[in-house]
C-alpha cells in the first residue's frame, strides 16, 4: 500500500495539479479577489463611530462576544459529528476574523486611545494589542477562508470514513475506531491484532495526504502574506512571542540531554524481543499494568473522584457553565478539547460567568479507558478553571485566542492532570469495586520497570513540533517530501525498528489553530515542572492543597493579560527554564521510590476531603445532542445518575 502512495502516476498527478490551480483560483486573479473583498467589506461594516470612549468599549466587548458565541456554537456541533453545520460554522468564523482584522475599528482604537486616560486607556491598549495581532489585508482574508473550507473538507473525510481492521485470522474487516485501535495497541495480548491495528490507522493516516500537501501550501501563502517566512514562525510568534530558533534551541538542548534513553531502551530489547516494534512498545511496556490498574480507575467512578479532588483543591468555576461529552462515537472528532461560547464579559460593570464545553472519546468498558477518562476530566477541567476565573473587563483577555498562550494554557491542564497522575492523588482517590486503594507495590513495580523511559517524555511533543517546523520550511512540498519527513522525525523521536507515517494521524496538524502549536505542550511541561517544584518546596505537597489552588486561582483571575513568559515568573517567582523538568526525568530509581514515599507521608497528615462536592458550577453530562443528567439536585446525584447510564453503554 506505502509503494503505491509513494509512486508517481500521471492521471494522480494531474488530478493534483488541476485541484491546486483550483484552489489558488480562489485568492490569486485580480477580478475574483476585488469581487470577493467587496463582498467582506460588506459583510464587516462597521456601526457608526461610537461618541466616546465608553461606549467605544462597551460596542467592542458585547461585538466580540457575540461573534464569538455564534461561531463556537457552531463549532461544538460540528466537532460533536453534526456536519450539516459546517458551512455556517465557516461563515461564522469568517465574521468573526473580519472583526478582528477590521482596519477601521483598529484606527478607531488608536485615536481614542490618544484621548484616554486611566482605566479606560489601559482597556483601550488592551484593545490596540488585539487588532494589532490579527490586521489582515482584505485578500488574505479570502485566503483564510480558503483554507477553513479545506479544513473542514478534510474534518469531513476523517469524520466519515470507514475505521476499522482487518483479522489476521479470518480476513474479515472489524469495525473499530481510530481511538479503540490506538488503545488495542496498548492492551491486546495477541501480536498480530496489534499490528493489524497498527497497519489500519497507518493506512488511514493518508486519507488526506493530496490536500494535507495543498493546506500547508494555503497555510503558508497567508504566512508570507503577512510579513512571516512561513506559518510556523506566524504561529509562535503570535501565540507566544517567541521565534523559532529561540524554541528549537531549547528544545535541542532537550533532547541532546535526554536521548542516553533510546540506548537503554535497546538494552532493554536483548530481554524483550520485539519491544521497538512500534505495535510491542506500549503492550510489552506497559499492558500488564494497564490491566492491573485498571480496576482502580473505572469510569463510572471518575465524575465523582474528579469533583472531590477539585473541590479539595478549592477550585471554584465562578458560577459558569460546563457541558461534558465524554464518549466516542462515530463522527465525533477524535480528540479531547475544551472550548467556551460563552467568555467572560461585563454588562453595566457587572461580571457575566462563561461557559465550558469540553470532550473526550472514551470506549466504555474497555481496558485502559477508564484512566484516559479520568485524565480528561482533570485536563481538560483545568483549563476550564483557567478561562471560567478570569476578571479581566476586556472579552478579548477571556478566549483560548490570542493575545492568549497556548502554553500557559496548557500549562494548568497539564498541571492539574498531573495532580491524578501522582503517587498521592492514586493511593487516595483510585479505589476498586471493594474500596481497596491503589496499592504503592504496583506503582513500584511500574516505575521500576518504566524508569529507563521517563527521560523520553517529551520526545512526543518535541517530534510533532519539528515534523511541522520542517513540513512549512520545505520547498515545493509534496506528498512524497511529506512520507519522507514524517519517517524520519517518527526514526529519530522514537527509535523504533520500523517506519511510520503516525504523525499525520495527529489531529492538530490539520486545524489552523492548533497546527504549529504542539510546542505549546512542550513548554507547559516546562513550566508545570518548574510550578510543581515551586509548590513541593513551598508547601510539602500539592494533591488536596487548598493554598495551591488559591494560588492557581490568582494567577487565572488575569486571563490573557501577559505573556506566557511573564506568567510563569509571577507563578514561580522565576524566569522560565528547562531545569526543574530535566531534574524530574533524570531522577535516579532510588530517589524517585524514595521522593515517592516521602510524599505519601505527608499526605498521611492532610485530612480526605468529605464534604459534598462545591465546583460553583452548573454542570451537565450530554452525549451529542442527548442530555443524560445535570448537578441540579447535587454533583453527587449526577454522578450516580451518569455511571448508571454509562453501564448501559457498554458495548455500544
Amino acid at each position: 500500500m506505502k509503494k503505491k502512495i509513494l509512486k508517481s502516476k500521471k492521471p494522480k498527478n494531474a488530478k493534483r495539479a488541476k485541484k491546486i490551480q483550483k484552489m489558488k483560483k480562489a485568492v490569486k486573479p485580480k477580478k475574483v479577489v476585488e469581487l470577493k473583498v467587496k463582498k467582506i467589506h460588506q459583510k464587516r461594516v462597521v456601526k457608526p463611530k461610537p461618541a466616546s470612549v465608553s461606549k467605544l468599549l462597551v460596542f467592542l466587548n458585547a461585538q466580540y462576544a457575540k461573534l464569538h458565541r455564534e461561531y463556537e456554537n457552531y463549532f461544538w456541533l460540528s466537532y460533536m459529528g453534526d456536519q450539516t453545520v459546517t458551512k455556517a460554522m465557516n461563515e461564522a468564523l469568517a465574521k468573526r476574523d473580519a472583526f478582528r482584522a477590521d482596519a477601521n475599528l483598529y484606527s478607531t482604537v488608536c485615536e481614542a486611545c490618544k484621548k484616554a486616560k486611566g482605566s479606560s486607556k489601559k482597556k483601550l491598549a488592551t484593545w490596540k494589542l488585539f487588532f494589532e495581532k490579527f490586521q489582515t489585508p482584505p485578500a488574505l482574508l479570502v485566503l483564510k477562508k480558503t483554507i477553513a473550507e479545506l479544513e473542514s473538507k478534510i474534518r469531513t473525510l476523517h469524520a466519515t470514513q470507514k475505521e476499522g481492521y482487518t483479522d489476521p485470522k479470518t480476513g474479515t474487516f472489524v469495525e473499530a475506531s481510530s481511538v479503540k485501535m490506538r488503545t488495542m495497541m496498548r492492551t491486546h495480548p495477541d501480536e498480530p491484532i496489534r499490528k493489524a491495528c497498527f497497519e489500519a490507522k497507518e493506512k488511514l493516516s493518508l486519507s488526506a495526504l493530496m490536500d494535507y500537501v495543498t493546506l500547508i501550501g494555503l497555510r503558508n501563502e497567508y504566512a508570507r502574506g503577512l510579513g512571516f517566512e512561513d506559518f510556523y514562525a506566524y504561529k509562535i510568534s503570535t501565540d507566544e512571542g517567541m521565534t523559532k530558533a529561540e524554541l528549537f534551541s531549547l528544545f535541542g538542548d532537550i533532547y541532546e540531554k535526554t536521548k542516553y534513553a533510546f540506548d537503554d531502551i535497546r538494552k532493554m530489547e536483548e530481554k524483550m524481543p520485539g519491544l521497538r516494534k512500534p505495535w510491542n512498545f506500549g503492550y510489552m511496556i506497559s499492558g500488564d499494568f494497564t490491566k492491573e490498574e485498571d480496576p482502580y480507575f473505572q469510569f463510572d467512578d471518575a465524575l465523582l473522584a474528579w469533583g472531590r479532588s477539585f473541590s479539595a483543591l478549592g477550585i471554584d468555576y465562578r458560577g459558569g457553565k460546563l457541558t461534558l461529552d465524554l464518549l466516542d462515537r462515530k463522527g465525533k472528532w477524535n480528540n479531547g478539547f475544551c472550548h467556551y461560547p460563552d467568555i467572560i464579559h461585563y454588562k453595566n460593570g457587572k461580571r457575566t460567568p462563561a461557559s465550558s464545553n469540553f470532550t473526550c472519546n472514551v470506549v466504555f468498558g474497555q481496558v485502559g479507558s477508564g484512566a484516559q477518562g479520568l485524565n480528561t476530566l482533570f485536563h481538560e477541567g483545568g483549563h476550564a478553571a483557567d478561562r471560567l476565573n478570569s476578571i479581566q473587563t476586556e472579552s478579548c483577555l477571556n478566549t483560548e485566542y490570542p493575545p492568549a498562550s497556548t502554553a500557559w494554557a496548557e500549562t494548568h491542564s497539564m498541571f492539574l492532570d498531573t495532580v491524578s497522575s501522582s503517587i498521592e492523588w492514586k493511593t487516595r482517590y483510585a479505589k476498586n469495586e471493594k474500596g481497596e486503594v491503589y496499592p504503592f507495590d504496583l506503582y513500584e513495580r511500574k516505575v521500576r520497570k518504566i524508569h529507563p523511559l521517563i527521560a523520553t517524555d517529551l520526545m512526543g511533543i518535541i517530534f510533532v513540533s519539528d515534523y511541522e517546523r520542517e513540513i512549512y520550511e520545505t520547498v515545493d512540498l509534496n506528498e512524497e517530501k511529506v512520507l519522507e519527513i514524517a519517517k524520519r522525525m517518527f526514526a529519530k523521536y522514537f527509535d523504533r525498528s520500523e517506519e511510520s507515517v503516525y504523525v499525520l494521524s495527529v489531529p492538530h496538524i490539520y486545524s489552523s489553530d492548533s497546527s504549529a502549536a504542539y510546542h505549546g505542550y512542550g513548554l507547559a511541561e516546562l513550566s508545570l515542572s518548574q510550578w510543581r517544584e515551586y509548590f513541593y518546596n513551598k508547601y510539602g505537597y500539592i494533591v488536596d492543597n487548598r493554598e495551591v489552588g488559591k494560588e492557581m486561582t490568582e494567577v487565572w483571575k488575569l486571563g490573557s493579560s501577559k505573556t506566557f513568559k511573564e506568567f510563569v515568573k509571577i507563578a514561580t517567582s522565576k524566569p522560565l527554564t528547562a531545569d526543574a523538568y530535566i531534574r524530574s526525568v533524570t531522577k535516579s530509581l532510588h530517589d524517585m521510590i524514595t521522593d515517592a514515599k516521602r510524599k505519601m507521608l505527608i499526605m498521611e497528615k492532610v485530612p480526605e476531603y468529605t464534604k459534598p462536592v462545591q465546583l460553583n458550577a452548573k454542570i451537565q453530562m450530554v452525549h451529542g445532542t442527548k442530555m443524560i443528567c445535570d448537578n441540579k439536585k447535587s454533583f453527587e446525584e449526577m454522578a450516580e445518575r451518569y455511571g448508571k447510564w454509562l453501564r448501559t453503554q457498554k458495548g455500544k
